[in-house]
């Protein structure tokens, strides 16, 4: 238990300045240490990958307010936005979350390991859509919450690799997207990690020390850490060339994708 405790603290101390350096809750990075740590502590198969989700997604809630809270304070924070797009995150990761549950941990996998690969094709090609537009009026904001949402809820992700993309492109400048990304992700963690917690009551077979499908001795080891680290990620994304940061995450993210896949053959 120990030893986990520690590799908990690390995989927080990495994820709080990736959080706040990119703008993601890194999600990416959490769920594929957990997948790795919960087979030896008891977990049963058929739980891994939604214990690992669901926990990633109750860590994303107190790294988003240390890393938002850090943006807000160099002004990065479109709050208009936020106020906009959060019904939408709600609905979206709170179901997406219950629905997640009842799913098949291969789906869940496969569907992770696609999105790892996705995202690191963005992350390489640095593509943005052209910013011709504004953002769109309530409803459309909050209808891509939903869909940002949804896509968070299934692999654990605080959303930012969706909704900074999605920013950029309405001519919101890269670093206010970033900064207002942070804020999302609360959002996104309280509902999905209610989804997880809802979807996974009273499951036969769950380790001691469990809510639901959230692990709380990981939760508090990732938290923990976290919120230490995302001020310097905040610090780092506006002194720092992101670009080459976001390639050498990129290939990680392949190697992370490469391996959990070849553990899945």
């Amino acid at each position: 238990m120990l030893l986990s405790l520690v590799i908990y603290l690390c995989c927080g101390a990495v994820v709080g300045v990736i959080a706040g350096l990119l703008g993601v809750g890194g999600g990416a990075v959490i769920v594929p240490i957990l997948v790795t740590i919960f087979p030896a502590q008891g977990v049963p198969p058929q739980y891994v990958q939604q214990l690992a989700l669901g926990t990633s997604l109750a860590s994303i809630m107190f790294t988003s307010i240390s890393s938002a809270r850090a943006h807000h304070a160099r002004g990065a924070v479109r709050w208009d936005i936020f106020r906009h797009i959060v019904p939408g995150i709600l609905l979206g990761t709170f179901f997406g979350g219950l629905l997640a549950t009842h799913m098949p941990t291969m789906f869940l996998k496969v569907f992770f390991i696609c999105f790892l690969f996705a995202i690191s094709a963005q992350m390489l090609s640095n593509y943005r859509p052209p910013a011709t537009r504004n953002m769109p009026g309530f409803l459309g904001t909050a209808g891509m919450g939903g869909f940002i949402g949804l896509i968070s809820s299934f692999v654990g992700i605080g959303g930012g690799s969706l909704s900074v993309p999605f920013m950029t492109y309405c001519n919101v400048p890269i670093h206010t997207a970033v900064g207002t990304s942070a804020a999302i992700g609360f959002p996104i963690a309280v509902a999905g990690t209610l989804g997880y917690i809802v979807g996974g009551w009273d499951r036969p077979g769950l380790p001691p020390g469990t809510l639901g499908f959230v692990h709380l001795w990981a939760l508090f080891g990732i938290a923990a850490a976290s919120c230490l680290t995302a001020p310097l990620g905040v610090r780092l994304s506006h002194s720092l060339p992101t670009t080459r940061l976001k390639r050498a995450f990129a290939f990680f993210l392949i190697f992370v994708g490469l391996k959990m896949l070849w553990n899945l053959l």
